[in-house]
């Protein structure tokens, strides 16, 4: 028998002296979550919430009733920062532990790497312990290359060269092969690009304290299509994918990137930076370009990107965008299928002109307030202007629900890995 906190699920609702509609009762060795009718995943998340919130630093869960959704969503609840290897799953005939093995792998790497400090996860390191993560999935089908520094400009990486120049520690694109065909002139199924900003202070719009408390978490993008990699590797990806990281530190220097600059990516365009913390679009115009290069007729990119997104579907949903609409409904089904929430939000042509500039192609924003009105439509306008093929094939996963500044009723603080199983059904289904 287990000493651990032992923790069971029933159907049944609790003793009338737990409350109305409680979703815990307690016994002497352990607890009871209740289902209810009602957001019943959602309901298990809380209760794994409330367990950790009671002090229990381990926990076992036992019996028949579990499944591996609800396994999954108990987990997620319960864990922090702090604690992410805390919750043994049951093993019953209504449960993958493969597939919980799988989702803890890649959400442990995941959060360990957005909730990491920037001190330990900058551009460089990122890139590296990205592809040592993919590589220790599938050894002898993964290869890689970091570009780094002035390497960038030698290859025409305009916008991450840009975006990073500031700091001391280089930027760098880390792109990564994985091929399990065996053939070294498989077409490239997919390819997959990160935001993968390790810290952000704004540049020389430079944030406020409180906003950038938390912006070792800019990395999300990058860590999410990582992570959905991994995941989908787990699953049994049997096509070639490319990755893209662009990895870059936004800090204030006498070499920083500067206001009125004008940056003249690879593709021809011409962009007036008229805002410094709208770094994320420069650096992904580069890993999009990349991305299209490969030839791959699937292009998703994630990234923690605006807080117009934040605001238009709040922390509990991400925002889909792309031309190709038909894509972007697929997607939002995959996250639905997923138990990841996601909702599609407006993107058109014409919001590639949404940010205009008297003296180059585009400026990366507005010179307003969060971008102005539609400030998410239009960055992912902008993106829209360094893919390929009129945006056929095309997604963008902007990570409003990737990240959670304070902890709530559902998750603790920090990253909440949403996101993740959407690009693995993504690639697993379309690539």
């Amino acid at each position: 028998m287990s000493d651990l906190f032992k923790v069971q699920l029933s159907q049944d609702a609790a003793a009338a002296h737990w409350g109305e509609k409680a979703l815990l009762s307690f016994s002497n060795d352990g607890a009871t979550v209740h289902l209810q009718q009602e957001e019943t995943l959602k309901n298990v998340q809380k209760a794994g919430r409330a367990l950790a919130n009671q002090g229990i630093k381990a926990i076992v869960l036992e019996g028949d009733t579990w499944c591996t959704e609800s396994q999954w969503a108990l987990y997620q609840g319960f864990v922090t920062a702090k604690n992410l290897d805390a919750v043994t799953f049951a093993e019953n005939s209504q449960s993958s532990l493969d597939e919980l093995a799988a989702l803890k792998r890649a959400a442990i790497w995941q959060r360990q790497m957005i909730n990491g400090t920037a001190e330990d996860v900058y551009p460089e390191s990122l890139a590296e312990k990205a592809a040592e993560f993919i590589g220790s999935m599938a050894p002898e089908h993964v290869s890689y290359d970091i570009i780094k520094g002035d390497a960038l400009l030698e290859q025409q990486w305009i916008g991450i060269h840009a975006v990073g120049r500031g700091s001391e520690r280089p930027p760098v694109l880390l792109t990564l092969d994985y091929n399990p065909t065996g053939d070294e002139n498989a077409p490239v199924a997919a390819a997959l690009v990160g935001k993968g900003i390790t810290f952000d202070s704004g540049g020389y719009s430079i944030k406020p304290s409180e906003g950038m408390l938390t912006m070792k978490c800019d990395m999300g993008g990058a860590a999410t299509v990582t992570s959905g990699l991994a995941l989908a590797i787990s699953r049994g990806l049997d096509v070639r994918v490319k990755l893209f990281l662009c990895c870059a530190e936004n800090l204030i220097s006498g070499n920083a990137y500067k206001l009125g600059d004008i940056l003249t990516y690879k593709n021809g365009t011409t962009v007036e930076i008229v805002n410094t913390d709208a770094e994320g679009r420069l650096v992904l115009a580069d890993g999009l370009m990349a991305a299209g290069e490969t030839g791959a007729p699937l292009i998703i990119d994630a990234a923690t990107l605006t807080g117009a997104a934040l605001m238009a579907v709040g922390q509990e949903y991400n925002a889909l965008f792309g031309l190709d609409k038909e894509l972007v409904r697929e997607v939002e089904n995959f996250a639905n299928d997923e138990f990841e929430a996601a909702w599609a939000l407006p993107l058109e042509k014409f919001h590639q002109f949404n940010c205009p500039s008297p003296y180059a192609d585009t400026a990366n924003s507005r010179a307003q307030k969060g971008g102005g009105f539609g400030g998410a439509s239009n960055a992912a306008g902008f993106l829209s202007r360094f893919v390929p093929n009129d945006g056929k094939g095309w997604v963008h996963i902007d990570l409003a629900a990737s990240f959670q500044n304070s902890a709530g009723s559902q998750w603790a603080a920090g990253a909440t890995t949403w996101g993740m199983r959407t690009v693995a059904r993504t690639l697993l289904e379309k690539a």
